[in-house]
């Protein structure tokens, strides 16, 4: 036996078997957006996740560019993330929220995209948050055309659900009866969630609600309430102590009781006004994100544990 040789074939027959195998792992990945069958879609955080999964159902495959406890707004894209674009065949992002996101979404070639912002109307709330809009900018933070954070507003997010299901009917039209009845059926959810917000905070002892984050004014305005930020929209902002003597007073006038801070910041700027103003801690996610720490497993159930958490406050009777 020539055992040079024999060990020269089988070292060739591995290799093709080695590079047939590759070739089929590949196989699974079309150059038309397509992974396994199923059009590939990438969101850019959450809140675009959910949407994707909720009305795509079996016909997609989600991956989000904002992993699980990062904070989106600081979000710096990886060479891989953004090779990953051009791969799938829908994008879904909210323009204005992720600049990194932004950039690297405009110059994907993939024909199918959405951008959320465009799908409802970004208001510029007035009122308090307007004096700090100097902290926004210089954190990065500024949102040139109003309010990027519409999904905290049940009847927005719904509209927005609504122009997604359309886009996915148009980038994937095989499978755009399940998609129609998929939107239909999330609307449906978030108009009762609208109601239950409506229902659940019609009768309070105030409307005043202090938060670090300024990201509830949607939900705010839809509901008849007030927000009142720390200090502007960053939600690591330390804030000044004539804010801490503006929102001791405010709390005194509309017996403000919680000052309310997020999953994904600490709560030091919390705990530091509430220690100076005697008031109580509480968690209102403004949902970037859901881990362990999230008071629920997805958007509604998130949503509802806010809700509670605002009655509690607001003093719902």
């Amino acid at each position: 036996m020539n055992v040079r040789r024999l060990i020269r074939t089988t070292a060739t027959s591995g290799a093709l078997i080695l590079g047939v195998t590759a070739v089929a792992a590949c196989s699974s990945v079309s150059s038309d957006g397509r992974e396994d069958g199923k059009l590939k879609v990438v969101a850019s955080f959450y809140p675009m996740q959910f949407l994707a999964e909720r009305i795509g159902g079996d016909h997609v495959t989600v991956s989000t560019l904002t992993k699980p406890g990062v904070e989106p707004h600081d979000l710096e894209l990886k060479p891989r993330q953004t090779a990953e674009l051009n791969d799938a065949g829908y994008l879904l992002y909210l323009k204005g929220l992720q600049p990194a996101v932004d950039k690297a979404i405009d110059q994907a070639e993939v024909p199918h995209k959405t951008d959320a912002a465009a799908l409802t109307e970004l208001e510029i709330h007035g009122g308090a948050d307007d004096a700090h809009d100097d902290h926004a900018a210089e954190d990065g933070h500024s949102h040139e055309g109003g309010d990027p954070h519409i999904w905290l507003d049940p009847v927005k997010y719904a509209e927005v659900a609504d122009g997604v299901g359309k886009a996915l009917q148009k980038a994937d039209p095989d499978h755009a009866d399940a998609y129609r009845k998929n939107t239909n059926t999330l609307v449906s959810e978030l108009k009762k969630l609208d109601a239950d917000y409506r229902q659940g905070l019609a009768d309070t002892a105030t409307k005043s609600f202090i938060t670090t984050h300024t990201s509830f004014g949607h939900l705010a305005e839809r509901y008849g309430l007030d927000q009142e930020g720390i200090a502007g929209i960053s939600p690591d902002a330390e804030p000044s102590p004539a804010r801490i003597k503006e929102l001791h007073t405010l709390a005194e006038k509309e017996n403000v009781t919680t000052v309310f801070f997020e999953t994904l910041a600490d709560d030091r700027t919390a705990k530091t006004l509430a220690g100076d103003t005697g008031l109580k801690t509480a968690v209102l996610d403004p949902l970037e994100g859901i881990t362990d720490a999230s008071q629920g497993d997805d958007y509604i159930e998130v949503m509802q544990a806010n809700l509670a958490a605002l009655q509690k406050a607001l003093g719902a009777k």
